[in-house]
């Protein structure tokens, strides 16, 4: 069986780290989190080196994407609204004819 590659989040990186200072433990954070004890290691040594840190960029994609996803939300009510309107001008035409 095919193993499939995860992308964490950067976000999800330093907080895995910090929880793991917190806590003292790799092993436990790394279980915890479903995550290889390896792996946990090597984001804190980047953590440690100051490679693994959120940028002013990241900041803002972040706050974008907060955007971002209210936007698809208006777009769909908008969608849905427009369908249920454009419905009910056909049941008058419908209920309209049949008056005749």
């Amino acid at each position: 069986m095919k193993q499939v590659r995860v992308r964490y989040s950067k976000e999800y990186k330093i907080k895995a780290v910090e929880l793991s200072h917190e806590q003292g433990s790799v092993q436990s954070v790394a279980t915890q989190l479903n995550i290889n004890v390896e792996t946990l290691r090597l984001w804190r040594k980047a953590y440690k080196e100051g490679k693994l840190t959120l940028s002013e960029e990241d900041k803002s994609q972040k706050q974008k994407s907060k955007e971002e996803i209210e936007l698809v939300q208006l777009k769909k009510e908008l969608y849905e609204v427009k369908l249920e309107r454009d419905i009910l001008k056909k049941a008058v035409g419908i209920f309209s004819k049949s008056d005749r």
